[in-house]
């Protein structure tokens, strides 16, 4: 309790609380600070989780210093209160007390609205649903829900424990899970019509990993951070790939670098196009990644790999950059420079599946699903949301986009409308 205390009374009560403006799901973090300082911890933990029952995730992962804790207006001059933190420890505090998570739900209204994709978007627009009476079912292709924060955030970071809390709250909200069902094979929307469902929201995600072409013939030391990942959390031997290059500058390429220097691989770098300064992964996982041995370099673009005659990858060839006026990254001229390494890894974010959108009918604009301001599809009764409409979204995000997507849903099936 002595760190909740000390943290809380770093707040200044500001008469114009900008860490609210800061927080993608307008977290009322002023009241639930305040119910800290009064010693209402049971109040503080009611706040954050009615808001969101993933509050206790995003304290642990969220970029804070570009969302709450970079609006505190106590960081002009001093440290900003770490948000994130008491957060976080509330959340321990309330699960450690056994304090009861509940929901204000109004009367079932018996329509149904089918969730495709059990990640954090799908998840916040199942739950907002069920708070306005509807009857809603999750579909995840996958054998257990949570997308991101199941398959590809490393255990280091995010414990699996605390997804499986998220089922937990789910089900004893009466929410349905059916996972391994994949839209677009074992169910689709004429399914979904059949079986009287009033509206659908798309929270697939950004899925398909982005690269670049590196050399003229395949090679087998060429990998995604998706795959990296996805193999860490499966228990496949990732502990042999020599020295690696990770290529990227986000949470991913650090989550991804320092899996692979805890499974003991014998060099991780990361590279990464523009400036230290102007790198966008969270300043602490920065820091935690140097600590645990992973070495980067700065203003180099990776041009070539350079494959023996087994196409196995011996070095790449990379190039100096600089920023320009406009603070994009450009390259040096005859600054190119060679680098000895065994596996490349791509960690420079994801698209959606626009060939599948397509077959589907839905409508894209700039690599993005086309919506309304309700979050409604070129489709009537299809929305969507997280990835799929954004870029470069954070967790928090997805679920403030998936709060969003279920108001609209919910004045759509209001109005008399469905399917």
């Amino acid at each position: 309790m002595e760190e909740i205390d000390n943290l809380a009374k770093e707040c200044l009560n500001c008469k114009n609380p900008m860490c609210k403006k800061g927080c993608p799901i307008l977290t009322n973090i002023p009241e639930f600070i305040q119910c800290v300082k009064t010693k209402n911890m049971e109040k503080a933990y009611e706040i954050l989780q009615k808001n969101n029952i993933m509050s206790q995730i995003c304290s642990m992962i969220c970029p804070v210093e570009e969302q709450c804790v970079g609006h505190c207006i106590k960081g002009i001059k001093n440290n900003a209160v770490r948000i994130n933190r008491l957060e976080e420890l509330v959340n321990i505090w309330g699960k450690k007390n056994n304090i009861a998570f509940s929901v204000d739900k109004k009367e079932e209204n018996n329509k149904k609205v089918a969730i495709i994709g059990g990640g954090p978007t799908g998840i916040a627009c199942a739950v907002e649903l069920r708070k306005y009476g509807y009857d809603v079912t999750i579909f995840e292709k996958e054998e257990k829900i949570g997308g991101i924060l199941e398959y590809e955030i490393p255990d280091f970071r995010l414990k699996k424990g605390y997804v499986q809390e998220i089922e937990e709250k789910i089900n004893k909200l009466g929410i349905k899970i059916k996972t391994q069902t994949e839209f677009g094979k074992t169910i689709n929307f004429n399914d979904l019509n059949k079986q009287e469902y009033e509206a659908v929201f798309l929270g697939i995600g950004a899925n398909i990993s982005k690269k670049y072409s590196l050399t003229e013939t395949d090679s087998n030391n060429i990998y995604t951070a998706s795959t990296i990942l996805r193999k860490y959390h499966s228990g496949e031997k990732i502990n042999d790939l020599g020295k690696v290059a990770v290529i990227g500058g986000g949470n991913v390429a650090m989550d991804v670098a320092r899996t692979l220097k805890k499974v003991k691989n014998e060099s991780v770098t990361v590279i990464y196009r523009r400036t230290k300064e102007l790198m966008p992964a969270i300043q602490e996982e920065q820091a935690d990644a140097k600590k645990e041995g992973v070495n980067f370099i700065f203003n180099t673009r990776v041009i070539k790999a350079i494959v023996n005659e087994n196409n196995k990858l011996e070095r790449i060839k990379c190039i100096k950059t600089k920023i320009d006026n406009n603070n994009k990254a450009v390259d040096v001229p005859g600054s190119e420079y060679e680098i000895n390494v065994n596996t490349v890894i791509f960690a420079i974010g994801s698209g959606i599946d626009k060939e599948f959108l397509h077959s589907l009918k839905i409508e894209t604009e700039d690599n993005l699903v086309k919506i309304d301001e309700n979050g409604m599809t070129n489709i009537n009764g299809v929305f969507a949301g997280g990835d799929l409409i954004e870029k470069n979204q954070t967790v928090c995000r997805a679920i403030a986009s998936g709060k969003k997507a279920a108001k609209g849903i919910d004045e759509y099936i209001k109005n008399g409308h469905s399917l």
